[in-house]
This record gives C-alpha cells, sequence and structure tokens, in this order.
C-alpha cells in the first residue's frame, strides 16, 4: 500500500500520536466548524488512501463473492480474503491465536412460497400472496407449521416499554392468536417527542422486538405492516432481505421466545385485510399513537400452512488483533460485518446478485483502512482489536455470539466503534452520529472532528433506527460503550439539503437491492476524512487511561456500572 507524503502542523502531530498517560479531555478542543473544513484526509492518516479502500470495496462486492451470504460459498471466498488482508498487515489472530470464531447457525427456506396466507372472515375468504402482499416464515426451525383458525388482534405497535409508561398488550390474552402490529413507534406518526424516543426509532419499532414481545406474550403468529415513511427503506428492500434462507442463533444457544410464524404485510394488503373486517386502518392506527390506546380484536382469523427445510451449520466472526504496549489487557474493538444477503430470485426467475457494496463492503474497506494504520503506527498502550462479525442481517446473531464468547473480558473492552452502511456522499462539514446522546464516547468523536473543522450531526433519517439494529447494539445491551458513526449530510456540494436527497435515494432505491454496486468513480474525499476521525476516536482510547461511559440517562448506564463495580473490587490496573 503506497504511502502519502507526511506533513503535519504541531496540532495535527498530537493528534496522531497523545501518548501522554493522563490526556485532556478531547472535549477541550473548541474550534468552531468552518463554512468549508481543510480537506486533511492524507495528512492526518497518510495509509488512509482512496485506492486501497476501492480496491477492497471492488472485491468484496464483486460477483464472485456471491453478495456475501453465510453458510455459502461467498462467506468461504470472503472469510479466507479477510484473513490474508490482516495477515498481510503485520497483525495477529484475534480469538485466542486463532483468526476465526466459529458461530452455530440455523437456516430456515420456506418451501413452497405459492402458498397464500388465508384470511376468514364473515363473508368470505381473503388470500394474500408472498412476496407481493406479505411476507412469512418461521422462527422456530420446524419443518411443517399449521396455523389454522388463529383468531387476528390488532395491538397497535406491539410494545411493552415500561420506561415510557406504554403497553400495548395490557388487559388483552392472545395466547395462540394472531397479532397484526405497525411498524416503527408511535412518536414517529405523531411527530410527538415525550412518545418513546420521538420521530426516532427505538429498540421497540425493530421488527425483531414486535416478534419477541408477540412470543412472549403467547401469540402463535405476528405479522408487521411495513410503511416506508416509518421505516425509512421500502417494501422491496424488506422483500428482498426477508426472502430466501433465513439464519438465526439456533434455540439451544439462544433461548429467546420464538414465534411459529412470523411476517410481514404491505400497507396496501393491511388496509385490504381490516377493510374487509369492517374496520379502518387509518383510523386504528391513529388511535394506536396514543397511550390510552385499546387492542381491537378483528372478525377475522388467520390461516397457513408453512413447509420449511432446515440446516444446522456454522458460520465464522473473523478477528484481528493488535496487541497493546502498557495495557494489553484492555481492548479497544472496532467492527464492521462482513456479511451480505447473497443472491435472491427475481419474479421472472432470474438470479441476482445482492453486492452489497455500500452494505456493507464499504464498511469493511473502511475497517481494514484503519486496521493498516495501526499496524504501521506505534503500538498504542492498549490492545486494538478488529472484529467482522458474521449474521449482522440476521439480527446481529454474530456479535451477539461474540458479546457470550468474548476475545477479553467486557469488563476489559473500553469501546466498540462500529461501522455499517456507509454511503459515498461527498464531503461534509459533520459526521452523523446515529443514537445520539447515549455515551461519552460523542465526546471523543466531536473533539477529534474539531482537529477537521467539522461537528457531529444526529441521523438524518432517524425512523431507521440504525442505532438499534446494527452490531455495536450487541454491545450496548451488554453495557459496552458503543459509537455508530457515519457520513455526514451537510454537504460542502449543496449542504444539509443535497445531503438528505442523497440519503434518501439511497434507502429507497438502492439499500438491499441489486442496485447496490460498486463505481470506481466514487468521490472518496469525505469518506476518507470520516474514516481518520473513526482512527483518531479509537487511537485516542487506545492510548489513555479514560474508561468512557454511558450518559446519565442512557438505558445501558446500569449495566456498564456493574461491570466496573466488579473490575474494580477484582482489582483491576486502571
Amino acid at each position: 500500500m503506497r504511502r502519502a507524503p507526511l506533513i503535519l502542523s504541531p496540532l495535527l502531530l498530537a493528534a496522531c500520536h497523545m501518548h501522554v498517560p493522563q490526556p485532556a479531555p478531547v472535549t477541550a478542543v473548541t474550534r468552531p466548524a468552518s463554512p468549508t473544513p481543510p480537506p486533511m484526509a492524507v495528512t492526518l492518516a497518510p495509509r488512509i488512501t482512496g485506492a486501497d479502500f476501492l480496491r477492497f470495496d471492488r472485491v468484496l462486492s464483486s460477483n464472485a463473492f456471491e453478495g456475501r451470504k453465510p453458510d455459502t460459498r461467498g462467506e468461504v471466498l470472503t472469510t479466507h480474503y479477510l484473513v490474508e488482508q490482516l495477515k498481510h498487515m503485520g497483525l495477529a489472530p484475534g480469538n485466542h491465536g486463532t483468526w476465526l470464531q466459529a458461530v452455530p447457525v440455523v437456516s430456515t427456506r420456506l418451501r413452497g412460497t405459492g402458498v397464500p396466507l388465508e384470511i376468514h372472515l364473515p363473508h368470505g375468504t381473503q388470500r394474500f400472496a408472498y412476496g407481493t402482499d406479505m411476507l412469512v416464515g418461521t422462527q422456530q426451525a420446524k419443518p411443517l407449521l399449521v396455523l389454522k383458525d388463529s383468531p387476528i388482534v390488532f395491538v397497535g405497535y406491539g410494545i411493552d416499554a415500561p420506561r415510557w409508561r406504554w403497553n400495548d398488550y395490557r388487559d388483552v390474552n392472545v395466547q395462540g392468536k394472531t397479532v397484526i402490529v405497525l411498524s416503527g413507534d408511535p412518536g414517529y406518526a405523531s411527530g410527538d417527542p415525550r412518545r418513546l424516543n420521538g420521530r426516532a426509532t427505538s429498540r421497540y419499532g425493530r421488527r425483531l422486538y414486535k416478534y419477541e414481545q408477540a412470543a412472549r406474550m403467547g401469540a402463535a403468529a405476528c405479522f408487521v405492516i411495513h410503511s416506508t415513511a416509518a421505516s425509512g427503506t421500502p417494501w422491496a428492500a424488506v422483500r428482498n432481505a426477508g426472502t430466501g434462507m433465513q439464519q438465526a442463533l439456533p434455540a439451544s444457544v439462544a433461548p429467546a421466545p420464538r414465534l411459529a410464524v412470523a411476517g410481514s404485510l404491505t400497507h396496501r394488503a393491511a388496509e385490504r385485510l381490516f377493510r374487509a373486517a369492517g374496520v379502518s386502518l387509518k383510523t386504528l392506527a391513529a388511535e394506536a399513537a396514543h397511550r390510552a390506546f385499546e387492542p381491537r380484536a378483528l372478525d377475522a382469523t388467520a390461516s397457513i400452512t408453512l413447509r420449511s427445510s432446515i440446516r444446522y451449520s456454522w458460520s465464522d466472526n473473523v478477528l484481528a488483533l493488535l496487541k497493546g504496549s502498557r495495557h494489553p489487557d484492555q481492548v479497544v474493538i472496532y467492527s464492521a460485518h462482513w456479511d451480505g444477503l447473497g443472491r435472491m430470485r427475481t419474479a421472472r426467475g432470474r438470479t441476482e446478485v445482492l453486492h452489497g457494496a455500500i452494505a456493507n463492503a464499504a464498511g469493511v474497506a473502511a475497517l481494514l483502512e484503519i486496521a493498516d494504520t495501526f499496524a504501521h503506527r506505534k503500538r498504542p498502550g492498549r490492545s486494538v482489536l478488529f472484529l467482522l462479525p458474521t449474521l449482522e442481517q440476521a439480527g446481529e446473531a454474530g456479535s451477539r455470539y461474540y458479546i457470550e464468547h468474548p476475545a477479553f473480558p467486557l469488563s476489559e473492552t473500553v469501546a466498540d466503534i462500529n461501522i455499517d452502511d456507509w454511503p459515498i456522499l461527498g464531503r461534509a462539514r459533520d459526521m452523523t452520529v446515529f443514537g445520539a446522546g447515549q455515551s461519552q464516547l460523542e465526546d471523543d468523536l466531536r473533539g477529534m472532528l474539531a482537529l477537521q473543522g467539522r461537528t457531529p450531526s444526529p441521523a438524518g433519517a432517524p425512523q431507521t433506527g440504525l442505532f438499534y439494529r446494527s452490531d455495536q447494539y450487541s454491545f450496548a445491551r451488554a453495557g459496552v460503550p458503543a459509537l455508530l458513526a457515519g457520513p455526514g449530510l451537510d454537504l460542502i456540494e449543496g449542504g444539509r439539503a443535497a445531503g438528505e436527497a442523497a440519503l434518501r435515494s439511497y434507502l429507497l432505491r438502492r439499500y438491499h437491492t441489486p442496485r447496490d454496486v460498486f463505481d470506481p468513480h466514487w468521490h472518496l474525499g469525505g469518506t476518507l476524512e470520516d474514516i481518520q476521525t473513526l482512527y483518531l476516536v479509537g487511537r485516542h482510547l487506545a492510548n489513555s487511561a479514560q474508561w468512557p461511559d454511558w450518559s446519565a440517562d442512557s438505558p445501558y448506564r446500569a449495566a456498564r456500572a456493574a461491570m466496573m463495580a466488579q473490575r474494580a473490587g477484582a482489582g483491576a490496573r486502571p
């Protein structure tokens, strides 16, 4: 890999090295954002180059890698390629002397997708077709499941959130029934910031949460009504992710409640169903945006027969390590999932590759650039682990497995910096923080951005809820401070309007489709600046004695406090 000329001012030199035992808080940097921040991509971290980024992305998103689906030929090619790159950089195996961590996986493929969902009503039967009206599958890894005349109940958003005094299941028995729920959170529909996370999707807006809660309440089936506006993604993206082989951790490893039947309905199909049952979806959805909402039983029942092929196998997390010079038992983690959606069969019977050049070959390329930079600089005081999880597309299963089987104890894990879904938007005056306000890591990010004359900004499409459906969420739930940041939207060329338009175009037209392809003409000025920023945040943490914490009102703070109290009781060194 080539090296660019190194020209550093004293301030930038200090930012790159930061070897003092007790560094000043990065929040002390107060340089305001400039209208046009100076280009610094090659001066702060010269090994981070556009040529290398493009090379990594081109290979990972190529047809040969078949969309990087776990437990396929594409996985073998992907993990082999990643290990070879990390070896070439001079890094060490990161999983107790090995490069891979085997993750158990159960794969379920629905057979006979022509079988419709039947809704029985007083005046006849409505049928809903797979792919166009609905998606459906089982979470229970059984080859045959029969849902027969299951009473249907509309339960609003399907949320039980004691912290927010919100319970859509109060005073209703859904045992053995089919529940239908709205996608997202009530705050988005109402525009009221006092309702859950306001217009930003919380963990309660996740499809997987809604399934798990329905199973916990004893429901036999749950269908989520898809909304492009509430989720930020079109039905095509949901369809492409939800068809074909569906993967998860086996119940023996992750024993959370699981539904016999889990599915999605298009908004149009849901309107047809509710209208046939003699009620208005629009009216009920408006009622569901209020705490006073009461579940509504429909005069309808659901039936479907699912026949599935089941396969138990293994997939692999990839781990590489740079051992620290002073505190090798303490670790800063960078993560970026390597897996994609593989291939899809079109309505015309053709097979197309879901290349995932942005989601998430770009994130992996960014991590490799950071890893190469660390490998060719003076070793930091703490260790740095580069974790490339599998099965992110399966509810972050790879990183959840890592949390249960960590290479370093979580009490010795300083933070996780995750990189996911990295659209190439151009140079920006800011950098996006997902789940803003959660932890002190945002102070570190703010300080490093100030060196570039930039600032952090909250997510531009908060309804996507990316913080709650990416790998850093596995660390957050366990109490480890985690940061997910991405490209800024206040673009140098066109401002925030242009940035938001570009992001919206990506989400609606390319995300989780065959159109997410590599482009050799990408303008990477902003991407390289963002990568160097994340490198500097991790470098600062790896060279300091800092143990970042969650913000005072974060739901993850208590788990971290207990973890650190146990660490102190064990006499761990600072």
